[in-house]
């Protein structure tokens, strides 16, 4: 049948009577509730601890990280004993952050939100899940830690924690 052939009254008719006595149904779409606007979002992220701590990392300055074994992190003047305290396990990271699917920007300001917050709430040690995935937050989130003054050390996590997809960040917390 092509567009233009007339149906048969008979398919109008066996329709209509198919149909008899149903009544329309009310529209009761539920709309869903607002997100928030940019502005507001902007407003969100202005604050100060939070972009004080993003401040730190760059992605142009790369420090010298040892690139055979596991990624691990001194300040100097840190101990070495430290990091291989954060190796064994010996800190029990009291904040995760889970860094899987953001991008780097996302993940820049989520570890300077992590790092203010642990200052805030008194937490030395911190636990921060960048995945394996493509290699580029396992690439790059240890290169922002290292620059941060406030971060002592750091050391690939444990198998309990993440092992290979997440690090121990040993924070330094200012005498109050």
């Amino acid at each position: 049948m092509s567009k233009n052939t007339p149906i048969p009254d008979d398919d109008f008719s066996l329709f209509r009577d198919a149909v008899k006595g149903v009544k329309k149904l009310q529209q009761d779409t539920i709309t869903p509730p607002r997100r928030q606007t940019t502005e507001q979002s902007k407003k969100k992220l202005s604050d100060s601890t939070v972009r004080d701590h993003t401040f730190y990392f760059s992605d142009e300055f790369e420090p010298l990280l040892k690139e055979d074994g596991p990624t691990q992190y001194a300040r100097t003047g840190v101990s070495k004993y430290e990091v291989k305290r954060l190796r064994r396990g010996v800190y029990v990271p009291d904040m995760f952050l889970d860094l899987h699917g953001m991008t780097q920007m996302e993940a820049k300001r989520e570890l300077g939100a992590l790092i203010a917050a642990c200052i805030k709430e008194d937490i030395s040690c911190a636990c921060v899940m960048h995945g394996i995935g493509k290699h580029i937050l396992k690439q790059k989130t240890p290169l922002w830690l290292a620059q941060h003054p406030d971060v002592l050390a750091f050391h690939q996590a444990p198998l309990e924690f993440g092992g290979d997809g997440a690090l121990l960040v040993l924070i330094e917390i200012p005498e109050k």
